[in-house]
């Protein structure tokens, strides 16, 4: 069965410019290394690059009078961000007054120049440009990114594109995010409520309520016209997993929850959601829902526990800072290793992705929960939260490490100094529920906070302190 089923890609605008007088043959030659370089950096099912080859010489935009024929190619095809590498000092009219009146995430950045002007040749002057246009663009309320003055074929540049398609595409997925909430939170939580009217004006996000009932009773039909697709995902399952204290007729209801949950999410147009997951679908169906969320997970649909909503809005930013490639978890801060001051356990009782799995770690299905460590590698642990009409991001990275052997999904997490992470978590506006991803994306959830105009909490600065 496939799986990452549900996929965005991002359409980026790429409008490069020139000052007039400045010669073509050199800006065209920066334009067209630079253009080689970030077409191959993304399959074209994750980036789509729009550029204006044909409503300017050599791609280029050096005149006014073009501005308006570029801004609507780029309103045409509904660009979710906007890039204007500068191939020399550039044209600020153009610069801004495309970025200022297309008013999307913007990225700003030029090649750095050779050598300075000589008695017989003129540079460049990028740098000098840059300068120049940024405050025209802030004049003009665009708000942007900056990859610093370096080479096309430097890491910088490279890692900086990268992370602004990152960036470009968290935006794009908060734009319209729609969150299933399947069922109240359970009585004892009050720590996941949050204001769900304020989130459509905070942060363009609404929430759409299902009735577990209604995929309770979808799943029981699944179970009894058990079609073709139903098998074929239930034998998958079973290949995957051993489920010899689960029992064979369990999993196929697990299986046939996991297809009418996203069948239930379709319907509403939502691709992340918050479930109560203690009682209402055991109840109903005979089973609960870890596993599920594990899968719904590696199929695209992260599923946040006890309708922590804020918790599904922190899987949504980090699927798509994934660019919808790989999958991220929702894990409890429970206990810090007994081995080691530095690093904490990130448990759940059974809902992580099967894909993050460590190689070497059986994985097993008990009382409908999944068994198994995470693998080993870099980790960014985020968690969206609010308070007092505020929004706040809490971003942090560190490395796997081992620890004692338990029950359910889990890994550890070592940090560079714990103790200021726990500080930053009691005294900030957070729970005890965090996302984790693999890889080191912190900066990514910076700029992030930055354009979303969120309280960015890096794990790496000092906050309150403990006594």
């Amino acid at each position: 069965m496939e799986i990452f089923m549900y996929r965005e890609q991002l359409i980026l605008g790429v409008v490069p410019t020139k000052r007039g007088f400045l010669p073509m043959d050199e800006a065209k030659r920066q334009k067209d290394k630079f253009m080689a370089k970030i077409r191959g950096m993304f399959a074209e099912e994750i980036v789509k690059i729009v550029d204006i080859d044909e409503l300017c010489e050599n791609g280029i935009l050096f005149e006014k009078a073009k501005n308006d024929a570029v801004i609507a190619k780029m309103q045409e095809n509904h660009i979710d961000a906007l890039f204007v590498p500068f191939c020399d000092f550039g044209e600020e009219e153009c610069a801004a007054g495309v970025a200022g009146a297309l008013k999307v995430p913007t990225l700003v950045w030029g090649a750095r120049d050779e050598r300075p002007n000589g008695p017989d040749t003129r540079g460049r002057d990028t740098q000098c440009g840059i300068f120049a246009a940024t405050k025209v663009m802030r004049r003009f309320g665009v708000k942007y990114s900056y990859i610093w003055n370096c080479e096309t074929e430097s890491e910088d540049f490279a890692r900086g594109y990268d992370r602004f398609v990152r960036v470009a595409m968290v935006i794009k997925a908060l734009k319209h995010l729609r969150i299933a909430k399947i069922g109240e939170r359970p009585a004892p939580f009050m720590s996941v409520q949050t204001n769900e009217a304020a989130l459509i004006n905070g942060i363009g996000a609404i929430t759409v309520p299902i009735y577990p009932v209604f995929i309770a009773e979808a799943a029981k039909k699944i179970l009894a016209e058990k079609g073709p697709e139903f098998q074929a995902y239930a034998a998958d399952m079973k290949s995957r997993f051993d489920y010899s204290k689960e029992g064979e007729e369990n999993v196929e209801k697990i299986a046939a929850l996991v297809m009418a949950t996203k069948d239930a999410m379709d319907e509403a147009g939502c691709t992340v959601g918050a479930m109560e997951c203690w009682s209402s679908i055991r109840m109903s169906l005979g089973v609960g829902v870890c596993t599920a969320f594990g899968e719904l997970a590696d199929m695209g649909y992260p599923m946040a526990c006890e309708t922590d909503v804020n918790g599904a809005i922190t899987l949504a930013i980090m699927r798509a800072m994934n660019l919808y490639q790989d999958s991220s978890f929702l894990a409890d801060l429970t206990i810090r290793n007994p081995e080691d001051d530095n690093a904490e356990l990130l448990w759940h009782c059974g809902p992580f992705p099967y894909s993050l799995k460590n190689p070497d770690c059986p994985a097993c299905i008990e009382s409908d929960q999944e068994q198994f460590e995470l693998k080993q590698g870099p980790l960014t642990i985020c968690r969206f939260d609010d308070l007092d009409g505020k929004y706040y991001l809490f971003a942090g990275e560190g490395e796997t490490t081992t620890g004692p052997k338990t029950v359910g999904t889990y890994v550890y997490l070592k940090t560079d100094n714990w103790k200021r992470w726990e500080e930053k978590l009691v005294f900030g506006p957070y729970i005890h529920h965090v996302g984790g991803t693999y890889g080191s994306y912190k900066a990514v959830l910076r700029e992030v906070a930055r354009y979303m105009d969120f309280v960015f909490d890096d794990a790496d600065e000092q906050g309150v302190y403990s006594l």
